[in-house]
């Protein structure tokens, strides 16, 4: 098989679901970013080994440079980050996104992190769902991975929950800043 030209992928810019619209980050996203992630940086902060950004100290200009950071590599089919805001209170909710892009198969490695008072509330399934649908039916993915710190309870039922499998955990992987070694779940799908 030919290894698929992302480029003549005619991909979304914008999702919408049921409570969310997901789109990439976008110039000007930085302060809605920066404020997500310094209400979250508690619970970010216990999974440092697969959560590094989380460590260093967030600031705007920092988000706002991973916003039009995220946005080119978008446009450049590099990584595709998304941003999910609540249809009601336009409030940003959660970060998500098919990372990793491997063209040559196709397979993507899905990540996601909620803000913290949105947690329990299934909007990182929701959105979880749609990107599952965007890679299956736009992008022609045979396989999405997640990668989770062993644990990191929500977030493997978050992958269980939308139909991943746990395909085996990976001993000693990741490493903290601190020395610590972790462990990581590895959960994949495969295309229906």
């Amino acid at each position: 098989m030919p290894k698929l030209d992302p480029f003549t992928l005619n991909i979304p810019t914008q999702i919408i679901t049921s409570r969310l619209i997901l789109r990439p980050p976008m110039a000007g996203d930085g302060t809605a970013v920066y404020a997500a992630v310094c209400e979250s940086l508690t619970a970010l902060r216990q999974f440092p080994a697969s959560l590094p950004w989380a460590v260093a100290e967030p600031s705007v200009a920092s988000s706002e440079e991973w916003c039009q950071q995220r946005h080119a590599d978008f446009l450049a089919r590099k990584d595709l980050a998304m941003l999910a805001w609540h249809r009601e209170t336009g409030e940003l909710v959660l970060a998500t996104g098919l990372h990793r892009l491997d063209w040559a198969v196709p397979k993507f490695e899905l990540g996601f992190w909620c803000r913290s008072s949105k947690q329990g509330q299934g909007l990182v399934s929701e959105a979880a769902r749609a990107l599952l649908g965007l890679a299956w039916e736009t992008l022609g993915a045979r396989r999405v991975e997640a990668l989770c710190d062993a644990a990191n309870l929500p977030s493997r039922r978050v992958c269980e929950r939308i139909g991943m499998t746990l395909e085996g955990v990976m001993r000693n992987e990741r490493i903290t800043p601190t020395g610590e070694l972790c462990d990581t779940c590895v959960y994949a799908a495969i295309k229906p």
